[in-house]
């Protein structure tokens, strides 16, 4: 049964980001005690604020190493469109739109556990966003990742909002000249202001501490982990296909994937590749039929071993972005009173992305080792020496023509340019603020890099697939001995794109079989002939 619309909440899941940031689906508005949450934090600060020489950061205090100077209670609500106008600095290409709509709805839904201190007319702002289809235009770069994601976040709140006024009564809406950030709205990128107009959405003149709740906080880096976590699941499952159909091109022992050897060494993830291994190559005649093979080079004879670890270590970040999806990360925080307890404005650092940031670098470099992998196997099946008698280059009159050639130069490269990107940006810091932001996490190029990686890896894997299924075609009775599984991922790839006679542009084939992957083909091709033996939940 699919889902109907989301619910702000205290469970919100990796997919229901997925679902909300690239399938649309709707996102209810605040009700109930969620909104009663919100407004008990709203009135906790509109008391702090009423009560005299109140000294509150970022309230009635500059920020940042400006903490110091004390802000006239009147002019907190100027304070807060200052902010969203001084942060707005990122440059760089947009962040997909994908990524922009995920940051909304992890901004709702920490917004929602009512420790921030906003109206709940900013929450409603940001869900009738999702929902009419209202996306900012998001600069990539420009966040240090340590007091939040400041910059991606002041240009999603400058859309989403406006000034107090230069008096009351007076909004920014009625100034075409006003700051208000760009959106994409119908297909069209536009001034913010118009986008919101054209979507029927009003913009909230900003109150005090909305400003700093809108932009201090680890969205950025969480949005776009929740994202790339979920396509490197999807990423691991594919590169088990690719490595069963190049373990069928070289004529693999199958050894390798006994059952007992893997339970021996005792890791989860590297059992159950192994196991579906297995399954995908149950019946083939080519695994196995070179009797003078006594074992498989690396790149195929430990594979559980490499691709396993990482199914690992995606499920425990999966429950630590979960957990950050239904956080409330901005400074200070607001906690009403609740019985004798009176209410309290806290400030500390949960704004801090050392967590993401550590996070994502993990992901980037396990998912750089992984292509690394898939390209070795991809270089075997090309180098006659290597290939157990396939023709060079994967083509059947090489010279004249270079076959595959170019095509692993492809995957090489972007094996290569992951090793850059891989470099951990969690080791790096550097001062701000006049030194009182003096440790910063780079959590936000950590997501970026971790993107780049995921994308180069899923062209590798393409590009694995590709030349396994060539390989195979070029195999006498090779499609008539494929294992069950391996022969419907085969069927599925031919299906996409033709084998190789003689030298053509395989640019358009490896972005076909890019779509597959991202739409399931081959997994529901897989799942389709090993039922049960396929995993039909997340790993």
């Amino acid at each position: 049964m699919s889902q109907a619309a989301v619910t702000l909440s205290r469970q919100l899941s990796i997919p229901d980001v997925v679902a909300v940031a690239r399938r649309g689906l709707e996102v209810r508005e605040l009700e109930g005690k969620a909104r009663r949450r919100v407004e008990a934090s709203r009135n906790t600060v509109v008391e702090a604020l009423a009560r005299p020489g109140a000294r509150i950061y970022g309230i009635t205090t500059g920020y940042g190493s400006l903490a110091g100077t004390r802000i006239a209670a009147p002019d907190a609500a100027r304070l807060s469109w200052n902010l969203i106008l001084k942060c707005a600095t990122g440059t760089g290409p947009p962040l997909p739109e994908d990524w922009v709509r995920a940051m909304l709805l992890v901004r709702a839904n920490s917004l929602a556990l009512g420790a921030s201190g906003v109206r709940p007319t900013i929450i409603d702002t940001l869900i009738r966003m999702l929902n009419r289809g209202v996306t900012p235009v998001v600069p990539g770069k420009g966040s240090l990742g340590a007091s939040g994601d400041l910059a991606p976040l002041a240009h999603m709140a400058a859309v989403a909002t406006r000034s107090p006024g230069p008096e009351p009564g007076v909004g920014e809406d009625e100034d075409p000249t006003a700051f208000s950030g760009e959106a994409w709205f119908n297909g069209h990128r536009m001034d913010g202001a118009r986008a919101m107009a054209a979507a029927g959405i009003s913009r909230p003149p900003l109150e005090a501490k909305e400003g700093l709740a809108l932009t201090n906080g680890t969205t950025m880096m969480v949005a776009g982990a929740a994202l790339q976590l979920h396509d490197a699941r999807r990423l691991l499952l594919h590169a088990e296909l690719a490595a069963a159909l190049s373990f069928e091109a070289l004529l693999a022992r199958s050894a390798a994937l006994n059952p007992a050897l893997h339970a021996a060494n005792n890791q989860p993830g590297q059992i159950g590749t192994a196991a579906r291994l297995r399954s995908l190559l149950s019946g083939s005649g080519l695994v196995d039929s070179d009797p003078e093979r006594v074992q498989d080079a690396y790149s195929l004879r430990c594979s559980p071993q490499v691709i396993g670890p990482v199914h690992d270590m995606v499920g425990f970040l999966w429950g630590r972005v979960e957990a950050s999806l239904n956080a409330a990360s901005d400074n200070p925080l607001i906690f009403p009173a609740t019985g004798r307890d009176p209410g309290e404005v806290v400030s500390g650092g949960n704004f801090h992305g050392a967590g993401p940031a550590l996070w994502l670098d993990t992901l980037g470099i396990a998912l750089a080792d992984v292509a690394s992998l898939s390209d070795r196997r991809m270089f075997r099946m090309l180098t006659p020496e290597l290939s157990a008698g396939l023709p060079a280059m994967l083509v059947e009159s090489p010279g004249l023509h270079g076959g595959l050639m170019s095509l692993q130069y492809t995957g090489a490269a972007l094996v290569s340019d992951n090793k850059t990107l891989a470099h951990p940006d969690s080791v790096d810091s550097i001062p701000t603020s006049a030194n009182q932001e003096d440790h910063v996490s780079m959590g936000a190029n950590a997501a970026r890099h971790t993107l780049e990686i995921l994308d180069n890896t899923r062209t590798v894997l393409a590009i694995e697939l590709f030349g396994a299924a060539q390989a195979i075609y070029l195999r006498p009775g090779g499609r008539d001995l494929l294992g069950a599984g391996t022969r419907a991922v085969y069927e599925a790839v031919r299906e996409c794109v033709p084998p190789v006679i003689e030298d053509r542009s395989l640019a358009e084939d490896i972005a076909r079989l890019e779509a597959v992957i991202d739409d399931g083909t081959l997994e529901r091709a897989a799942a389709g002939a090993l039922g049960d033996l396929w995993p039909s939940k997340p790993l």
